[in-house]
């Protein structure tokens, strides 16, 4: 008996489907940069505000995503961020980036580029001198030649 060319493509198609189905998934990603983001906040809750994050939304080309963190307020002796970190949800290490400012730091201002995988969230996460944790994230669409990613 023969196959048929329509036949064997929904073969094709059907064993495509299963595959696909057999690969891992994002909660395994999200596992990933949920305890990275928990080594960083080191028990402590992070809520929104007094940082922001300057991005793309749309970003052309993933490999070089140019971003902007600004911490609220200026240093001093009293209130600084100590640490600042960037996480990146899809890409294989989730943590991105991180900055240390000092009471001397002239602003809680830093400018980088980095490579984000896939279409993403990105989040910063800002551990306060005094304890607290400010929190800013967004997604960034990467496109790929132009197209939709």
């Amino acid at each position: 008996m023969q196959t048929t060319k329509r036949e064997f493509l929904i073969l094709a198609t059907g064993a495509a489907v299963a595959a696909f189905a057999s690969l891992p998934t994002a909660p395994q990603a999200t596992a990933a940069v949920a305890e990275e983001m928990a080594n960083f906040l080191d028990g402590a809750t992070a809520t929104e505000g007094g940082i922001s994050l300057d991005m793309p939304e749309i970003a052309e080309n993933g490999n070089v995503v140019p971003l902007t963190i600004s911490v609220d307020g200026e240093p001093s002796g009293d209130l600084y961020a100590e640490s600042v970190g960037i996480f990146a949800d899809g890409n294989p290490l989730p943590q991105a980036a991180t900055f240390h400012f000092t009471p001397l730091s002239g602003r809680m201002e830093a400018s980088t580029r980095i490579r984000l995988a896939k279409t993403q969230n990105v989040t910063v996460l800002a551990k306060m001198s005094d304890g607290t944790v400010r929190k800013a994230e967004t997604v960034v669409k990467v496109t790929i030649g132009g197209c939709g990613g």
